[in-house]
């Protein structure tokens, strides 16, 4: 049923000429350089340090490391990160 569901979803989004991030409830990441996140569609912050970020995704999580990490700007479902990002991962 979920695999009908995301084909349907896939579908509508090719259709419309929809962002498929949108329709299916998906991260969007921005980064410039290894300096700069911003990260659209999250669902919170579950940890936060100089050295690392968690967010909580709709499906699993965001992991960011780094150095001298900053939260420029934190909004519902976006978040602006500053510093020197070394490693990104999405855990399902």
């Amino acid at each position: 049923m979920r695999s009908l569901t995301r084909r349907f979803n896939q579908f509508t989004a090719k259709l419309l000429d929809l962002p498929q991030d949108v329709v299916m409830d998906l991260p969007r990441m921005t980064m410039i350089g290894n300096m700069q996140l911003y990260i659209e569609n999250h669902r919170g912050v579950l940890h936060f340090s100089s050295d690392y970020l968690r967010l909580a995704l709709s499906k699993g999580s965001l992991e960011v490391r780094g150095k001298q990490l900053v939260i420029r700007a934190i909004l519902s479902e976006e978040v602006f990160i500053e510093g020197v990002i070394e490693d990104i991962k999405i855990i399902p």
